[in-house]
């Protein structure tokens, strides 16, 4: 069941192709005075596709189809009754076959279209969507050009598409995963196609039938497409020659494949288990040197390793989906040196025998802090569990403790951190830090080569950016009410640290990502201060990364001149993105489009549709934005995110301003099970 919000989001989309098909419909059907009334398919493929695909030039191929030529000796094409019976060319003297008869019987409709090696130039017109029986493409080693045409994803009954070897650019259109049903086969390798793959919109999509998928020879970019493995059927697959990165997911080998290829990316980390004789070394070959396990080099932490290989092992897998902890229990093993703790209180900046952790075992040394007291070097280093999160300056896994508690390590890239003298202080303050909407630091390991973890509780919250962009089931709604409170949450964790401290704390990197949201919309910031121990070059990588995303204040260059108001300036743009429900930032299929939200009100103001500017969702049962503090909340947001700074208020006036305007209807408010999916009557 779909939802308002749902339905605004695909209506247009699913309006505009309704709109064309239907009226390509009409026109067939509605064409007087022509022979070719009749076949709706035939006049698309005579007034449409033959044009689109020649281009400027003429194909030898594509000369057969015209009216002196009987339909059924057509060249690359096949047609069939509407009741399932092909059409062939077996009594061409009988009436029935002639042109004039075949032209004018709308049960005929076209089979396959096969055009390989024909000369074609041209390009895919949109039209291809408006065959209602077509079941094959086959269009490869062509010279077709421009964009995959997102009518090809509603032909309903299409189970086989070739299109390797012509140069057609663009993104793939998401509508593709429509042919999940039927299709068999689906390749493109050899094109130009760019950005990241779009994943189905059902979120289950099996595509049970799909055997062979080939998306090689492209330019394809972002991590591994993991809903590919829930492909069971498949057979063959072939990534290669794109730019692809990150880790090859363990569960691709659960699929039965007799082909594989994952060539010339840029993947890294451990490879699944694929079993020692199915695949060779040219399946893997050309990714990043860090790529690792059969039939590549083997990676490390198969034997037991000394302690100055067991840290090289936690750096160089840091992108990989093996855990710290579970590198390092091998040799904890081995070893079994006694572990060595050391309270915060006890930690004396000019102690450097004590700060690096050599005195008690040579592994490292753990600084607890409050609530982490009773956390054990054994019980960190001996834990097991999963990668949660990747970012460029360290990877954050979810960790199983042996008493069965969870914990969150956060494992710090290698040329991150600053020297132990710098990033110990900083460590100590961030240790120090207790707010009800901030996510604690427990504890911090050092070891001996310099290897960081910084040690957080485990909450199994979900993301606001999960909340308000992703469509999964159970999820629940965000009405205003519940919007407010994730707001005001945040504005307190940050007014907190801007004046809660002795030395203020500078988040400097306030996005939708970092907030993390319970089950009764409590909401707690995470990634506070880090920039504080991170090399220069690193940090600037949070602002380039904040002004990609559309979170940077226009005055912010380098995160050494980050201040309390350019947090104030991104938490205006996180209040917005809770306001509208959209994703500041660059989006779009390749990145292209830079969304700013700040200009798009400023647009509805002039415009005098400002109510527009609110996600529906927000709005449902709100009688009166005014009223209900919404058009408050969206001048504060603005205000946050003036030009210039001395205009922005503080998070004090920020809090203060949200407390005072906070929504008159906050009925079940406290009722974590009511989701976007059930909820039948808004608040």
């Amino acid at each position: 069941m779909f939802d308002q919000r749902c339905l605004q989001k695909i209506g247009m989309e699913a309006l505009r192709f309704l709109h064309i098909s239907f009226f390509f419909v009409l026109i067939v059907h509605c064409h007087c005075g022509t022979s070719l009334s009749g076949s709706p398919d035939v006049k698309l493929l005579l007034g449409k596709i033959k044009p689109s695909l020649q281009g400027n030039s003429e194909s030898l191929l594509l000369s057969s189809w015209n009216t002196s030529v009987p339909v059924c000796q057509w060249r690359g094409v096949k047609w069939v009754f509407a009741d399932g019976s092909p059409l062939q060319c077996s009594d061409l003297s009988s009436p029935q076959w002639t042109n004039s008869s075949l032209f004018n019987d709308s049960s005929l409709h076209l089979l396959s279209l096969q055009l390989p090696s024909a000369n074609l130039t041209g390009s895919l017109p949109r039209e291809i969507g408006g065959f209602s029986m077509l079941q094959s493409v086959f269009l490869n080693i062509n010279s077709l050009s421009g964009s995959i045409p997102l009518e090809l994803g509603y032909t309903s009954s299409l189970s086989d598409v070739d299109l390797s070897g012509n140069t057609l650019a663009g993104a793939l259109p998401p509508s593709i995963w429509n042919l999940c049903d039927k299709l068999v086969s689906f390749k493109i390798h050899g094109n130009n196609l760019s950005g990241v793959l779009p994943e189905p919109a059902l979120p289950n999509s099996t595509c049970s039938n799909l055997q062979v998928l080939d998306l090689g020879g492209n330019k394809l970019s972002g991590e591994f497409p993991e809903y590919i493995t829930r492909f069971k059927g498949l057979k063959s697959l072939d990534l290669s020659n794109n730019v692809f990165e990150g880790v090859v997911p363990e569960s691709l080998a659960v699929l039965q494949l007799e082909s594989l290829s994952l060539s010339h990316n840029n993947f890294s980390g451990m490879l699944p288990d694929f079993g020692e004789s199915k695949f060779g070394a040219e399946s893997f070959e050309g990714n990043s040197p860090s790529l690792c396990g059969f039939p590549l080099k083997p990676c490390l932490g198969s034997s037991r390793l000394s302690p100055g290989a067991v840290a090289g092992l936690v750096i160089g897998l840091m992108s990989g989906a093996v855990v710290v902890a579970s590198l390092l229990i091998g040799y904890l093993q081995n070893k079994k040196r006694k572990s060595s703790i050391e309270s915060e209180d006890d930690l004396e900046e000019g102690d450097e025998e004590d700060e690096i952790g050599e005195k008690e075992g040579g592994e490292g040394k753990l600084i607890v802090f409050q609530g982490g007291e009773n956390l054990t070097l054994d019980d960190v280093l001996n834990a097991t569990g999963q990668v949660m999160e990747k970012t460029s300056y360290g990877t954050v896994y979810k960790a199983k403790l042996s008493d069965g508690g969870n914990i969150a390590l956060r494992l710090l890239r290698e040329g991150t951190c600053k020297d132990r003298s710098s990033c110990l202080p900083v460590i100590r303050q961030l240790g120090r830090i207790r707010h009800e909407n901030l996510v604690p630091l427990r504890a911090f390991y050092q070891g001996k080569r310099g290897e960081k973890l910084l040690i957080y509780d485990y909450l199994p919250n979900i993301s606001l950016h999960e909340l308000l962009h992703e469509s999964k089931p159970g999820k629940p709604a965000l009405n205003w009410a519940r919007r407010h409170k994730i707001a005001l949450g945040i504005a307190r964790g940050l007014a907190y640290l801007h004046t809660g401290q002795e030395v203020p704390i500078i988040h400097g990197n306030i996005r939708s990502k970092n907030v993390l949201v319970d089950d009764f919309f409590f909401a707690r910031l995470t990634e506070f201060g880090l920039d504080k121990i991170m090399v220069q070059a690193v940090a600037d990588e949070i602002v380039s990364q904040a002004k990609s995303d559309g979170y940077k204040a226009p005055e912010l260059h380098k995160m050494k001149k980050c201040n309390p108001r350019s947090d104030v300036y991104a938490f205006g743009i996180l209040l917005l993105e809770i306001l509208m429900g959209k994703k500041p930032g660059k989006s779009g299929r390749n990145g292209n489009e830079f969304v700013d939200l700040p200009s798009l009100v400023k647009a509805a103001v002039l415009e005098e549709t400002t109510m527009e500017v609110f996600d529906l969702e927000a709005m449902k049962g709100i009688r009166s934005p005014m009223e209900e503090g919404l058009v408050h909340a969206l001048k504060l947001a603005m205000g946050c995110c003036a030009p210039v700074t001395t205009v922005r208020p503080t998070m004090e006036e920020v809090v203060k301003q949200l407390e005072e305007n906070r929504p008159r209807n906050r009925s079940a408010l406290y009722s974590p099970t009511e989701t976007r999916s059930d909820a039948e009557t808004p608040f």
